[in-house]
């Protein structure tokens, strides 16, 4: 067994939850976050029916990923069997964010990929944000197509048909972004569609963005 998340990594997940509805990501209570320390077998996620607002780092699930126990007080979200698969079988993922944000889940009730057509989805998610099939919630079932879809694809998000959106990263702060960013080219391209056919970009435009922006932007190497 690991040992027990620390309590930065507790306030880092609770901070990263503050940040959906920040974005305008979540309704109500929907919509979750997940981190732990890359290697190990616990994970920190939300608990069941908890308002955002009320979220604090102290009640936030502590989950084995293997086993799904609970060592919390808290009745653990209907999602924990997802987020703990996943977790199981992409050891690189260290956070993973699911919401229902508006315009990414339009297309996923229409089972559509979302394409890339802008820079700024070039530059995150290196071409189209794919769409999985449906899948029940509540099991394992919708971190197996997550798995499925992300697994050798550059996009850390994936849309789950008639459902929403899940992502995932190295961190839960990273995992956020690519929420955030998922739901703003979604919004970009249901607009540009509304006036006609968007122009693309090619395969090596993608490519080459995608490489700019992952190995040259930022302050590499700066906390």
């Amino acid at each position: 067994m690991t040992s027990t998340p620390d309590q930065s990594l507790r306030e880092r997940v609770a901070r990263a939850h503050a940040r959906l509805p920040e974005n305008d990501l979540v309704a109500w209570t929907s919509g979750n976050v997940s981190g732990r320390v890359l290697g190990s077998n616990r994970m920190l996620i939300k608990p069941s029916g908890v308002m955002f607002e009320d979220l604090t780092a102290d009640t936030l699930c502590d989950v084995d990923t293997g086993t799904l126990e609970n060592f919390s007080d808290y009745r653990v979200s209907s999602d924990t069997a997802t987020h703990a698969y996943i977790y199981e079988h992409m050891p690189h993922v260290g956070g993973i964010v699911h919401t229902h944000s508006r315009y990414a889940t339009a297309f996923a009730t229409h089972g559509r990929s979302i394409p890339c057509i802008l820079t700024a989805m070039a530059d995150e998610f290196g071409g189209p944000i794919p769409c999985g099939g449906f899948a029940m919630i509540g099991g394992e079932e919708i971190g197996k197509v997550v798995v499925e879809q992300l697994t050798g694809h550059r996009s850390p998000a994936v849309l789950l048909q008639n459902h929403g959106v899940f992502t995932i990263g190295e961190t839960p702060e990273a995992a956020v972004k690519a929420a955030v960013m998922c739901e703003d080219v979604a919004r970009t391209v249901f607009l540009a569609e509304q006036m006609g056919t968007p122009r693309p970009l090619s395969d090596a435009q993608i490519d080459a963005l995608y490489n700019r922006y992952q190995n040259d932007y930022g302050q590499k190497g700066r906390s």
